[in-house]
């Protein structure tokens, strides 16, 4: 099955975390402002997430099978992080109360799937499902990427931190253009380690992306930190209190090496999530007769049960 997004198929698709609203017309003469005014509509609802929330887990685990996969196939990391960010925004929209390690697989699969179609990336899904144990009918998957797709409202041209770091720089006027790359390569490695952070929830990408800058600053070009501050603060689309909130979060995660899911998704946690409170499903193994093949009865009554996920 082949999704078509807004009449554009895979192949034809161009799309940049960057560059969230290019090939849009309407926002061309007002881009910045549409931006701001958007980000809202992509940001996840965990205000209320608890570690003992069955989604807290699910997406413990949906980060780790995504890193694993990451490496296993080479896709680079903005696809992995877009593939992240539908999982989020799906998780934080949906009430789900059964906590099965084959509902991860599957919600990260055809998330993986539809960030792949939006970067134009070749991605094997038959290979993927052989590595993360499970293999679905035909059905299963397009099924699964149709109701992330309503959960999200069509919106897959997510706006992200990503998309806030040329406006964010802007407000540097570095001067030096020697130091524009080194700065934006350090600013989007932090925002490719904020996603693992949970304290940044409540944050507003906007407010990630400047806060990334500064703390890149503050390491690559520490005498200027206090100027690159004050010009950030000043401007009428970034709350000065949330910035320095989350520049605190970021620093703290910064100095602690909280930097990638590596060290905090260990075996052993995986499996705890795996595990409900009555039941933990045995790994599967791959070469043998037991791999298991969800078909799509089992997929519509109980991977999610449906009636088991309802919109908040």
């Amino acid at each position: 099955m082949l999704l078509n997004f807004n009449g554009l198929t895979k192949g034809k698709m161009e799309f940049d975390l960057e560059n969230p609203l290019t090939g849009f017309e309407e926002h061309h003469f007002n881009a910045v402002s549409a931006l701001f005014a958007s980000e809202s509509d992509h940001m996840p609802s965990f205000l209320a997430f608890k570690s003992t929330d069955v989604r807290f887990c699910l997406r413990r685990h949906s980060l780790s099978l995504i890193s694993q996969t990451q490496s296993a196939y080479k896709f680079d990391r903005y696809m992995a992080y877009l593939a992240v960010n539908y999982i989020d925004r799906f998780l934080s929209e949906q009430v789900v109360t059964e906590n099965r390690p084959w509902i991860v697989r599957i919600l990260v699969i055809a998330s993986l799937s539809l960030a792949a179609k939006m970067t134009n990336f070749n991605l094997s899904l038959s290979d993927i499902q052989r590595d993360v144990g499970v293999i679905f009918d035909a059905q299963s998957i397009p099924r699964m990427e149709s109701l992330i797709l309503t959960t999200l409202e069509w919106r897959l041209r997510s706006i992200t931190p990503f998309s806030f770091l040329h406006f964010c720089m802007s407000l540097f006027q570095l001067g030096d253009s020697s130091l524009t790359q080194p700065l934006k390569r350090r600013a989007s490695d932090i925002i490719f380690s904020t996603q693992y952070e949970t304290k940044l929830f409540e944050y507003k990408p906007s407010i990630i992306a400047a806060s990334a800058l500064l703390c890149a600053a503050d390491e690559l070009i520490p005498l200027r930190f206090s100027s690159f501050l004050a010009a950030t603060s000043e401007c009428q689309y970034l709350t000065k209190e949330e910035l320095m909130n989350a520049l605190a979060v970021i620093r703290e995660m910064l100095i602690e090496g909280r930097e990638s899911t590596v060290d905090t998704l260990t075996p052993k946690s995986v499996l705890e999530c795996e595990c409900t409170t009555s039941e933990c499903e045995k790994p599967t193994n791959l070469d043998g007769d037991s791999m298991k093949r969800r078909k799509l009865n089992d997929f519509r009554d109980e991977t999610f049960r449906i009636s088991h996920i309802q919109r908040c």
